[in-house]
Formats: C-alpha cells, structure tokens, sequence
C-alpha cells in the first residue's frame, strides 16, 4: 500500500505542478504572433504529451525515491522537475525564446543525467525517462527554431 501511495503522491504531484505552470503561463496572443518552423506540432499534442509524460516522470520519481531517496539519481530527478516547471515562465510567462533555450538545454542535460545515474539503481526509472529525453530533444529544437525565426 505504502508504495502505491508513493507513487500517487508522485504522479499527482508532477502533474499537478506541471498543469500550475502551463495554466500560468498561458501562449497567448504573443506566442501565436511568433514565426513558427514548419514541423511546429498542432495544439493539441501538447496537453496528452505532456500528460502521458508527467505520469512517466512521476513513476520514474516515485521508484527511484523508494530505492535511493539520498542519491544522486534523486537529487538530478528534482533538479530536472524544477528546470520542467521553470521553462514556461521563463519562454511564455518572459517571451523569451532565448531564456527558454537556455532553461531547456539545462533541462535536457538534466534528463539525460538522470538517465546515466539512475539506470544502475532502476533500469526501469532510466527507461521511463527515455520518452521524455526524446520529447525535450524534439521541444528544444523546436525552441531553438523560434528563436531563429524570431
């Protein structure tokens, strides 16, 4: 029971926070005015991409605190959530794409850290994370393109 809590309070948390910091910081009228490159995704990927990532990120969380809640693999994972809910203040709430760059290339080496320490404590908290790694490599080329157009 105690670790389905964990993983509850997980999820529930990233989510939570994660839909706080989208909510606000709203696109806008300012984001649409911006050029966007040409394999900018519709709208609506956003919310269930996100989603289904917030549930992984917070499964990786929950099973990398239940084994090694003091190690470095946990320190990276809150540095990583904490660049994740910085990067919309800092690109929508700023309009900035180049704040956003620099949130999101930290953000992404965040990510692959997380990855290369925790895949010797839980192979399946590494793997967890590989979606997301694939996502903000995709979202920070795509931030880069903005900027660039921009």
């Amino acid at each position: 029971m105690r670790k389905i809590l964990i993983h509850l309070v997980f999820i529930a948390a990233v989510a939570g926070f994660g839909i706080l910091s989208g909510f606000l910081n709203l696109p806008g009228e300012w984001y649409q005015s911006l050029q966007k490159p040409f394999f900018n995704p519709p709208a609506w990927v956003f919310a269930p991409a996100w989603t289904t990532l917030y549930v992984l990120i917070g499964i990786a969380g929950a099973r990398t605190w239940l084994r090694a809640p003091a190690s470095a693999a946990m320190q990276i994972w809150f540095a990583q959530m904490a660049l994740n809910l910085l990067w919309s203040p800092a690109f929508f709430g700023y309009h900035s794409p180049v704040a956003g760059l620099f949130v999101i290339v930290a953000m992404l080496l965040a990510i692959l850290s997380f990855i290369a320490t925790v895949r010797h404590i839980d192979r399946t908290a590494a793997w967890l994370f590989v979606p997301y790694a694939l996502w903000v490599s995709f979202a920070t080329t795509l931030n880069l393109a903005i900027l660039l157009l921009n």
